[in-house]
């Protein structure tokens, strides 16, 4: 099985580096044939990196109206639609666009799992907030939960 697990963000941009920060302590703790990528959010990047992937696992950071810094929700392709996914990315079109792109071209991958960590500070600049860190462990240990199919 072709896994993927794909980390979005900038590091310049604060808490925007969450999916980033996640992704690469996931690549240090997979096994070796989990794919594991950093991407900015651009749409075609994205569609390359989980080409021909059975599971797609992806993580990125949200913007919501009264963000609550840290929290973090889970959407799976087999129980939710995208149009359910209300999550205001903070780059470009956004991974639920590219998600959808995806599907009108037939490159989704087989399922994909989404987790989004809801951020506030996106101003330039390196390091993530205490809150948005505080995430970074629940997550991982979700992500390898999911990819080793427990």
């Amino acid at each position: 099985m072709t896994i993927v697990v794909l980390g979005l963000g900038q590091d310049f941009r604060r808490d925007d580096g969450i999916g980033h920060a996640i992704a690469r302590e996931v690549a240090a703790r997979a096994a070796s044939a989990i794919r594991v990528h950093v991407a900015d959010g651009e749409p075609t990047r994205l569609l390359d990196a989980w080409d021909g992937a059975e599971l797609a696992v992806l993580i990125d950071s949200v913007v919501c109206d009264s963000p609550c810094t840290g929290t973090v929700r889970r959407y799976d392709s087999t129980a939710v639609t995208l149009s359910s996914v209300r999550a205001t990315s903070t780059h470009g079109l956004g991974l639920v666009a590219a998600l959808e792109l995806a599907a009108l071209l037939d490159r989704l991958p087989r399922r994909w799992v989404l987790y989004t960590v809801e951020v506030a500070d996106v101003g330039f600049g390196c390091g993530l907030s205490p809150a948005a860190a505080r995430a970074i462990e629940p997550v991982v240990s979700a992500v390898l939960a999911e990819v080793s199919g427990g």
